[in-house]
């Protein structure tokens, strides 16, 4: 996306090239998932592997900003960033796919689990927001405006869902205790 010179194309370079993607990644992998230790696997794994394409994809398809010529030496440090960032990716992705895994829990109990990728992203942008996007262009600041209230939208309606679920599970009887109810009732 960053190769062309559009704003849409631009936004969406900005969006997939977010620290909270890569953890959505991660954690939509667990989410996939029955298993915990099949989620903390997978995630790991496949987090580690959209590492390794995106920088090989990075090096074969170089973009330079508006107005730079690319250098000769554009992979310089490719191997270097592909073990630091696989590393990270390996380390982060096994607890990231495990609380895509634990979020499946209906009720309360996985509330704060599916609130974590939106408040990630929420967090992220406004740093972003605070120290980058003055110096980055309109684009930029618009598309981690847009990400943040986005975040944040996603953030209530995900705890007031939650909420609502669990205070109408709260509230239905338990099938069970009205039979022992009646029974008692009866005699």
């Amino acid at each position: 996306m960053g190769k062309f010179d559009n704003p849409i194309c631009h936004a969406a370079a900005l969006v997939f090239s977010g620290g909270w993607t890569w953890a959505c990644f991660a954690f939509l992998v667990g989410f996939s998932r029955r298993s915990k230790i099949e989620s903390a696997l997978l995630a790991s794994s496949a987090l580690a592997v959209a590492v390794v394409v995106y920088y090989v994809f990075k090096f074969m398809l170089p973009t330079a900003p508006v107005g730079r010529v690319i250098s000769s030496g554009a992979g310089e440090g490719l191997a270097s960033k592909i073990l630091v960032w696989g590393i990270a990716a390996f380390v982060f992705g096994a607890p990231l796919g495990l609380f895509g895994n634990i979020a499946r829990t209906h009720g309360i109990g996985g509330l704060p689990f599916r609130l974590l990728i939106p408040l990630t992203a929420f967090i992220e942008t406004s740093a972003r927001l605070d120290t980058e996007a003055h110096s980055q262009g309109l684009v930029v600041e618009i598309t981690w405006n847009a990400i943040r209230i986005a975040a944040g939208a996603a953030f209530v309606a995900l705890l007031v869902h939650g909420l609502m679920t669990w205070r109408a599970q709260r509230d239905t009887p338990d099938p069970d205790a009205v039979e022992v109810g009646a029974l008692v009732d009866r005699l």
